[in-house]
Parts: C-alpha cells; sequence; structure tokens
C-alpha cells in the first residue's frame, strides 16, 4: 500500500525578532535566511522546501510586520508579509515565549483574515528556564484564536520541531511535490550574495544604520571555477558612507571578508568579492527607488 503524500506551502509569519527566519534555517537543515538581533532584518519572502517521505512542505518566511513607521520601505515589509498569507495553504504563527504585544495582535488579526488553518509557534522556550511558567501564557494565547495545533518550539535546539513538521503535512493537501527533491529554494545564488553582505552589514553596525542600507549585486560571473562578484551598498547620507567604509577601508574590508567567508560555504566554491559604497538619497522612502533596487517580489 502506497502511503498518502502531502505538499503545499506554509507561511511563517510574525512581527519583528520572533525568530522566523532562524526557525526557516533550523527546519531546512541549511541557512538560506539571514539573521541578527535587529528588527527587519527579513525584507524579501523567501521559500525554503523540506522534502520528506511523508511529502514536501514548501516553507515562505516573511518580514515581521510591524507598526513602526510609514516609509516606503515599512510598507513594502508589511505588504509582502500580508500578500503571502492570502498565497498559501497554512501559516506558522510565531510568537515569542512569554512576550505578547500590540504587533503580535496586529499580526494575528492579519492572519484571521486569511481564513485557512493556523499553527501557533512559542519560539525560544529554551530560554524559559521555569517550563510551568509557560501553560498561563499558552493559555492566554490560544484564547484568542481557534488555532489547528500549538507548538512550544526551539530553534536553537530543535525542541518539538519534529512533532510540528508532522502535524503540518497533516494540514496540507495531498499530492505529489511541487519541486524536485534536491531543491531548497527559488532565490538564485546572486540573491543570496547581496543578503549575506547585508547580514554582515546588520549585524555590525548601530541600529539606525541597517535600515538606510541595501546590497545590489553589479557583477555575478562564474570564472575558472571560482564566483567573481562585484556589490555595491547603497546608504543614504555620506556620513553613513564614512562609516561602513572605516579608516583606511579597514570596515569595509572586514565586512566583505566575513562575506565572502560565508558565500563559500554556502556555494561550495571560492569566491572574489568586491565591495564599494555608494550615496542614494532618501532611497528608503522612495517607492521608485525601492523598485529599481529589487523590492518588487
Amino acid at each position: 500500500m502506497i502511503a498518502t503524500r502531502h505538499c503545499g506551502y506554509c507561511a511563517i509569519v510574525g512581527r519583528p525578532n520572533v525568530g522566523k527566519s532562524t526557525l526557516l534555517n533550523r527546519l531546512i537543515g541549511q541557512k538560506l535566511a539571514i539573521t541578527s538581533s535587529k528588527p527587519q532584518t527579513t525584507r524579501h519572502s523567501i521559500i525554503g522546501v523540506k522534502t520528506r517521505d511523508e511529502g514536501q512542505i514548501v516553507y515562505v518566511d516573511t518580514p515581521g510586520i510591524h507598526q513602526r513607521g510609514d516609509q516606503a520601505m515599512n510598507r513594502y515589509l508589511n505588504q509582502t508579509a500580508r500578500a503571502v498569507l492570502h498565497d498559501v495553504h497554512l501559516i506558522l504563527f510565531v510568537v515569542e515565549a512569554m512576550r505578547w504585544t500590540a504587533e503580535d495582535q496586529s499580526v494575528l488579526l492579519s492572519v484571521a483574515t486569511a481564513k485557512i488553518p493556523v499553527i501557533l509557534v512559542v519560539s525560544k522556550v529554551d530560554r524559559i528556564r521555569e517550563k510551568t511558567k509557560l501553560l498561563p501564557f499558552l493559555a492566554e494565547i490560544t484564547d484568542r484564536h481557534g488555532f489547528a495545533d500549538v507548538f512550544p518550539v526551539s530553534a536553537k535546539n530543535g525542541h518539538n520541531l519534529e512533532s510540528m513538521e508532522l502535524a503540518i503535512l497533516r494540514l496540507l493537501p495531498t499530492g505529489e511535490n511541487l519541486f524536485p527533491e534536491d531543491q531548497l529554494t527559488d532565490r538564485s545564488e546572486r540573491f543570496f550574495a547581496a543578503e549575506l553582505i547585508r547580514e554582515q552589514l546588520t549585524r555590525r553596525y548601530a541600529k539606525e544604520i541597517p535600515y538606510a542600507l541595501t546590497v545590489e549585486i553589479e557583477k555575478f560571473e562564474e570564472q575558472a571555477g571560482l564566483y567573481r562578484i562585484n556589490a555595491l551598498v547603497w546608504v543614504e547620507r555620506e556620513g553613513q558612507r564614512s562609516i561602513l567604509i572605516g579608516s583606511k577601508g579597514e570596515a569595509l574590508k572586514e565586512v566583505a571578508t566575513h562575506a565572502r567567508i560565508a558565500m563559500e560555504k554556502l556555494f561550495g566554491r571560492r569566491v572574489y568579492l568586491e565591495v564599494w559604497v555608494k550615496i542614494k538619497r532618501s532611497w528608503s522612502s522612495d517607492e521608485k527607488a525601492l523598485i529599481s533596487l529589487g523590492y518588487c517580489d
């Protein structure tokens, strides 16, 4: 007897900094989404394909839905995340253990409008020493919506992720795989090159600078078994450019070195990387600039 297979799209949604991208990376078993301690690190929806004996889950990681600011970039991030909700079969609503905010409530309202099954995922439970405190928190949140299931999880140590995936598969439609078994994502290596550079910049600089920068890949070529990549980092002011470059260019060299190492690990080949920093004033507030820089998915 042939077992019934399940396959479908599963969105990972939540406010900024609840651990959505870290969860995706753990579920897929490879780093696809960049991470940092700063909110709004994720700027694009990213597909991660998990193929199992029981079927295939196509995870869709999304930017954090937030209530911070009304710039073109903020609107783009929220629109990107909310649009995904109506194109999937199932939603993972991720909240942080022992924290519930107005932004969490806003995300839940968006999730409820999709009218599809929702699994509540309570992340970062490894940080909670007294697990008995989780029970009242879970009871309070589950009263807010008719969740299909609830899973306290830890992306750090993998706690409860296997049980959660089996529950996800049961809620997805029956059907054959949508992607080849060896495919992990629909994004290009060019896309990941830009993201890995932005990850290093986001992790290394003060809060305001990461939100004023973006990365554009000017050249991505394969030559003699290695990738030659030229990247532009766009910022909004001269002072930001000076900070990123640093004294005698040392700060930018360090960023490029760490990004190159991450690329070589992901791509499985040598990388020759050159990075420049240029100014495009108020790009994050300009709809046309966002589109020209690739913020149109």
